[in-house]
């Protein structure tokens, strides 16, 4: 059974009633972010129940040694984790001399939160019975600012229902925060310099090991019906990586009593002192003061929203989940710095290391360039560009030369830093994710000179890797590529991965193409490549050899590629004839009987039909589809919305529907039972992709924007908005037409179902 929590609402995340049990699901639910930095929707106050504390800081992270019983040759020395940042929510509250906490309350009622995603705030409130019998009415927001993205804001605000009381707040900044994944129970936190004056604390802590350092601060203001007291701290308690102020105030019964807390951190990424740049994000924050601060974190929102947004009419799950989706997306990131980039569970929680994946490359970078500025696209390959030659020192650490490149599995600056070697060594098609994007974005964005300026060496780095891994048989005369791991985990060290292989054939195709436009086109661009990389004709030809003599698996008797040569061999029962008690097979199986079984995690022959939709026929797809996803238990958060997007072109519309709500509410719904981890952030952009490219059918040919419309019998319309070469096209899709209209200067031509129509700026065309 999965969750159902999470009332149905069109803009907000719900929950109502306090359940102890949900806690930490509803803590990574109701996380927040604002590109800089995020957090979990912890406590603000002390709660000694079962809880998972996370606040995270962008591009900071930590090298946890690597732990294994058994050294491999090349294996990464750590793994980088995203780190549990000083906590700077915390507020201990003392109520008639008991502490406040929701675990020992004898009562708690009206108990709502709501993660308000038009907004960008976080609000808790409920009523609670202390155990010394004070009534208690409770009201705290939060928000991390989007235009001051250092800064965060909350305002806890406290009523005594049924007798004066006298509040203590407690506010405070804690640096002595370890993870929950650590390998070794080490400190990652040294904490430099406590320092306070009146209302305002710093605590200035370095990461151990990569020296990063960060001031965490925080200034508080006490009011008494919405009046500012201005109250100075009456205690100070100072550890050396802690510090607590306290505020004491007599309340009348009925009387609306709260604290504002500003807090967040400055980080030596961007300061050379971080001290003094704390200072003046408080300063800056206490001259624009609280309510002005919400009313521009609304229209920030409203800004994003106003591009990103897709709608959909007559299904409120459906609207929810993709809103919560987008929501998350630009919570973790705005593309304003390309040193940063999508980890898999963004700020909301530890797993996977916060680092970098080739989910970036292969789900996230379209709808960055459909919802933003290209350059925000442009960014996110650059840094893959910036960290070419890390990739060609992990490369030559595994015994590749001559400049071949191997971009890691999971990565914070570059360095490979995943542990299992099965994927460590083997699931190396992430290569051919980061090509796929350089060709992906060209082709969206018509904007060739990221190739010649960038692009070029790192797609001769990666066909010097296809290259030089191929191995040649002379048994078939065919190149082959051998222990490898597919997108599909659940089968290890097989040989000729179908997907692998073919992504290793265009990718040497493609570095080609491109070496002959830049050198006739770019000439003075070519030299000085040519002259850095060394690349002569004699390699080039070698290259071509192996692409075209590369084996691909296939099988006369099914008409189908094969996933890898022994995928036949196995005990073919459909996942329908499964046991329903035996799954999610991660969780009930041993590693062995998955590995020799014939379920599949993720979308892998699949992943290669939606990568290359245009070089297979309808048929073809249809054919593999049907072959491979009865054997599918989509055990991946990436899988849903690849398999949505085909069954929507395949016109099997039932099947796209229930694809694409599994991908939108992975999380509100709980589906692979884990979300108290964190929520599934770059598979999100999956769920996008599931409308937009599904549903929508939109694809890009030869320059120019095509549609497919398709619509659920659940919905009565849904649309969207592309921003295409800077302009922007508004998509809506009912059941008997689709409407067209256009922001910008130009008309621009657009083809539906094939036929050409040309959009006038700011007129409707309906089709």
């Amino acid at each position: 059974m999965n969750q159902d929590y999470i009332k149905p609402d069109n803009w907000s995340i719900i929950e109502e009633g306090f359940d102890a049990e949900r806690v930490k699901s509803s803590e990574s639910l109701f996380s927040i972010g604002n590109g800089a930095m995020g957090q979990r929707a912890n406590f603000e106050e002390t709660y000694t129940g079962e809880t998972f504390q996370g606040s995270y800081i962008a591009g900071i992270y930590y090298p946890d040694k690597t732990k294994v019983g058994w050294w491999k040759n090349g294996y990464p020395e750590y793994f980088a984790k995203v780190l549990n940042a000083p906590n700077w929510i915390g507020i201990d509250i003392e109520i008639n001399g008991e502490t406040f906490d929701l675990d020992k309350c004898t009562s708690v009622k009206n108990f709502r939160r709501e993660l308000n995603m038009k907004e960008g705030w976080y609000n808790r409130s409920f009523e609670a019975t202390l155990q010394n019998g004070t009534d208690v009415s409770i009201n705290v927001r939060r928000f991390l600012s989007l235009n001051l993205d250092e800064a965060g804001f909350i305002d806890y605000k406290i009523t005594p229902l049924n007798k004066d009381a006298k509040i203590v707040y407690k506010p405070y900044i804690d640096a002595g925060v370890s993870n929950l994944d650590a390998n070794w129970e080490e400190k990652f936190w040294e904490p430099l310099e406590i320092k306070h004056n009146e209302n305002e604390a710093f605590v200035t802590a370095r990461t151990f090991k990569t020296h990063f350092n960060v001031t965490t601060f925080m200034q508080n203001s006490i009011f008494s019906n919405g009046k500012n007291l201005n109250l100075t701290t009456e205690k100070v308690e100072k550890s050396n990586d802690k510090i607590q102020f306290e505020y004491a105030i007599n309340v009348a019964q009925n009387e609306l009593s709260s604290i504002q807390k500003i807090g967040g951190y400055t980080v030596s990424l961007n300061h050379d002192n971080t001290l003094a740049a704390a200072e003046n994000v408080i300063k800056e924050a206490l001259s624009r003061g609280y309510d002005a601060l919400l009313n521009e974190q609304i229209e920030a929102w409203a800004k994003i929203w106003e591009m990103s947004d897709i709608t959909i009419d007559g299904d409120v799950e459906a609207q929810q989940g993709i809103r919560f989706n987008i929501f998350q997306l630009n919570q973790t990131y705005l593309g304003k710095d390309s040193r940063l980039n999508i980890g898999p569970k963004g700020f909301t929680g530890e797993k996977y290391g916060g680092s970098t994946y080739w989910d970036t490359e292969a789900y996230c970078i379209p709808f960055y360039m459909a919802t933003k500025d290209q350059q925000v696209a442009r960014n996110l390959l650059t840094y893959r560009y910036n960290q070419l030659d890390k990739a060609i020192e992990n490369a030559g650490k595994l015994g590749f030369t001559n400049g071949a490149a191997l971009y890691p599995m999971v990565t914070m600056n570059g360095e490979e830093c995943h542990n299992e070697w099965e994927i460590t060594f083997e699931e190396i098609h992430r290569n051919g994710a980061i090509a796929f994007a350089i060709f992906n974005y060209f082709r969206f964005t018509g904007d060739y000179s990221y190739i010649p300026e960038k692009g070029l060496e790192v797609l001769i780095a990666i066909a010097r890797f296809w290259h030089q891994r191929a191995t040649y048989s002379t048994h078939k005369n065919q190149f082959m590529i051998l222990g490898v791991t597919g997108p599909n985990e659940y089968e290890n060290n097989v040989n000729n991965n179908f997907y692998t292989n073919y992504l290793a054939k265009w990718c040497i195709d493609y570095a080609v193409e491109q070496i002959e436009k830049v050198k006739s086109e770019y000439a003075s661009d070519y030299d000085r490549i040519m002259s850095k990389v060394n690349l002569d004709d004699n390699e080039i030809s070698k290259w071509k050899k192996v692409s075209d003599s590369m084996y691909l698996p296939f099988s006369e008797e099914h008409d189908v590629y094969l996933q890898q040569d022994g995928f036949l061999d196995k005990d073919l029962i459909k996942v329908s004839d499964l046991d329903k008690s035996q799954r999610p097979i991660n969780q009930k199986w041993s590693w062995d009987r998955i590995l020799r079984s014939p379920y599949i995690k993720q979308a892998d022959v699949l992943q290669g039909f939606y990568f290359f939709e245009d070089h297979f026929s309808t048929e073809q797809l249809e054919k593999h589809f049907d072959f491979y996803e009865p054997f599918t238990v989509h055990e991946s958060s990436l899988s849903p919305c690849v398999h949505s997007i085909q069954a929507a072109v395949l016109g099997k519309m039932d099947m796209a529907y229930t694809f694409y709500l599994r991908t939108s509410r992975l999380d509100l719904d709980d589906y692979n039972k884990e979300v108290e981890e964190g929520c599934h952030i770059t598979s999100m952009a999956g769920t996008w992709m599931s409308i937009v490219e599904g549903f929508g059918g939109m694809r890009v040919k030869d320059d120019a924007l095509h549609f497919t419309p398709r619509i659920p019998e659940q919905w009565e319309a849904y649309s969207f908005k592309i921003n295409f070469r800077n302009q922007i096209l508004k998509v809506c899709v009912e059941a008997n037409e689709t409407k067209f209209s256009l922001e910008g200067g130009n008309e621009l031509q657009v083809f539906v179902n094939g036929v050409a129509i040309t959009v006038e700026p700011n007129s409707l065309v309906t089709v």
